[in-house]
């Protein structure tokens, strides 16, 4: 007999599926970002706005220049490794028209990372080589070393007209 459930864990709709046996499920219900099985499950449950399984409930709140934007974060260590040396004020430039990069207090770790990433205009990523935090703006291409952190919400067109270097702000 299957049983499936559906929990609220921080307001993400996460099904738990199990096998009924002789003895009872564990009492380990399943965490956002624990693979694809947990968005199938939750579109199958009828979840109006499933969640992709690598967005952590955290999200970001980001200054730059007069411009505000927020970020919604992936679960990954990279980013648990940022939120630790939050709050940051950075100085940031603008990167060939599509990005505002500054450098980090400290690394990131990005052993369980891809090598690289094709980042899209509003993502939030960090370019291991430089130590850079970075605001996608623009189409970037792919290049070794980027990580995507997440997503950012607001107005980039704005972001693009700001003139650097800038400081920008990142707090929770």
């Amino acid at each position: 007999m299957r049983l499936a459930t559906a929990l609220r864990r921080g307001g993400v709709l996460v099904a738990v599926g199990t096998m009924m046996g002789g003895c009872a499920a564990p009492d380990n219900p399943v965490r956002p970002g624990e693979g694809e099985t947990v968005a199938r499950a939750s579109r199958a449950m009828g979840s109006s706005s499933a969640v992709p399984p690598t967005v952590a409930a955290e999200r970001l709140v980001i200054t730059a220049g007069g411009v505000r934007l927020s970020a919604t974060l992936r679960d990954t260590v990279a980013v648990r490794d940022l939120l630790s040396q939050l709050p940051l004020s950075i100085e940031m430039s603008d990167h060939g028209g599509v990005e505002k990069t500054g450098r980090l207090p400290r690394p990131l770790t990005t052993s369980d990372e891809p090598s690289g990433a094709d980042p899209d205009s509003g993502d939030l990523g960090y370019y291991a080589p430089g130590n850079d935090l970075v605001l996608y703006y623009g189409d970037q291409s792919y290049h070794q070393g980027i990580v995507i952190l997440g997503r950012l919400d607001g107005d980039l067109t704005e972001l693009a007209r700001t003139p650097g270097p800038i400081t920008v702000t990142v707090q929770r």
